[in-house]
């Protein structure tokens, strides 16, 4: 994300704004199914792929990365479109993937976010919004939805909002009519800070001219805040929408709004330096974000209602709770005496794996390991949960 110069403003958000917005328990069902452990292989792989500045092989190898999971999922090449483009003396390529819907296929919810960097690899700044972006996509995949969304993953952000700002007036306005946007949702720079509890997340809210699109957008904005106390354990804030890929849309007269970290923020040490790297963000703050993103898209893009089976074992290890947390010595799982056989592992922030396959136990041994924050998961008949916590 391009440094932001504005203050923001707090405005909190409260479980009141929720009941104008009914909970559908097909899009929680979806939105469970958001795995922390391909969150943190995507991570994992988008931080060997190196520094990704717009123009370089790194960049290219970044988009053919990010290509071949779309093609994993089952999307197909008519699905794609490459726009190249050429701006400031740099070439590269947008990836724009199409679900097409089922009552509206001319009509698009745009989901996007970059994929270039500068200075490091940009764990943070974007390779969090690019794997909740993913993994949107991995669910998705074959749900059915009365509007079509477009999956965008941009280059040329960090020099100045090249590769959306091309998109716009060469896609998006070179169609006759132009192209027919719904609302477009970005996720920028998502991943949180190690050390924080990461308990919030910004929701951008446009107040720049033109102030055509402001009321519409207002009305977006509580709607995305809704999605994320719905589907998510996050609370919300606001903060002004600015300096990333929604600004080209923004300007031309669209409907839009994003996230962005709360912890961190405004003052995060490590985004646009060598040190943008996994053992500095929070994976499960980034998974917890997933959470709302699966939820909005679906609210916004009108998904199916229905699901054909709901799967109970799910929802009793949602229920699964560490304590105490901050834990010393001893670690406990408060698990549903319905689950009688499970694993349990523990990785620290780096990704690696500190303690294996605990089988069936509920009273953990985490004597030998470093203070610091770790990942606990829980894995029961091919299900996993994922908790943070802290060893003091």
């Amino acid at each position: 994300m391009i440094k932001r110069t504005l203050i923001s403003f707090i405005f909190f958000a409260s479980l009141a704004f929720a009941k104008s917005q009914s909970f559908i328990q097909a899009y929680q069902d979806r939105v469970n199914q958001i795995s922390q452990a391909n969150i943190n292989s995507y991570l994992q792989e988008f931080e060997a792929l190196g520094v990704k500045r717009t123009g370089t092989t790194q960049n290219t190898n970044a988009f053919n990365w990010i290509k071949n999971k779309y093609t994993s999922f089952g999307y197909s090449t008519s699905d794609f479109f490459e726009h190249s483009w050429t701006a400031s003396g740099l070439s590269s390529k947008n990836l724009i993937v199409t679900k097409t819907g089922t009552l509206y296929p001319n009509k698009f919810v745009i989901v996007c976010g970059h994929f270039d960097s500068i200075n490091g690899p940009g764990t943070n700044d974007n390779g969090s919004g690019t794997s909740i972006i993913l993994e949107i996509a991995r669910i998705l995949k074959n749900v059915s939805t009365e509007y079509s969304i477009k999956f965008i993953h941009f280059s040329g952000e960090e020099q100045g909002l090249l590769g959306s700002s091309r998109y716009v007036s060469q896609i998006v306005n070179g169609t006759n009519p132009k192209m027919d946007i719904k609302l477009v949702i970005n996720l920028d720079q998502v991943g949180g800070l190690a050390t924080k509890a990461n308990t919030k997340v910004y929701h951008d809210k446009d107040q720049a001219n033109p102030a055509s699109n402001n009321a519409a957008a207002a009305i977006a904005v509580q709607e995305l805040a809704n999605c994320t106390l719905l589907y998510s354990p996050l609370g919300v804030d606001f903060d002004p929408a600015e300096s990333t890929d929604y600004v080209p849309f923004q300007q031309n007269g669209e409907i839009i709004t994003g996230y962005w970290e709360y912890e961190g923020g405004y003052n995060n040490p490590f985004v646009h330096t060598a040190n943008d790297l996994l053992v500095n963000m929070d994976p499960v703050y980034v998974l917890n974000v997933g959470k709302s993103a699966i939820g909005s898209v679906q609210h916004f893009s009108v998904a199916a209602k229905t699901v054909l089976a709901v799967n109970e074992a799910s929802k009793i290890l949602e229920s699964v709770q560490f304590y105490p947390n901050p834990a010393k010595n001893i670690l406990n799982l408060k698990i549903d005496d319905s689950i009688k056989d499970f694993k349990f592992e523990i990785t620290d922030m780096s990704g690696s794996q500190v303690l294996i396959n605990e089988e069936n136990k509920i009273h953990i041994d985490i004597s030998r390991l470093k203070s610091g924050v770790y990942v606990g998961t829980i894995i029961s008949n091919n299900k996993r949960i994922t908790r943070k916590f802290i060893i003091e």
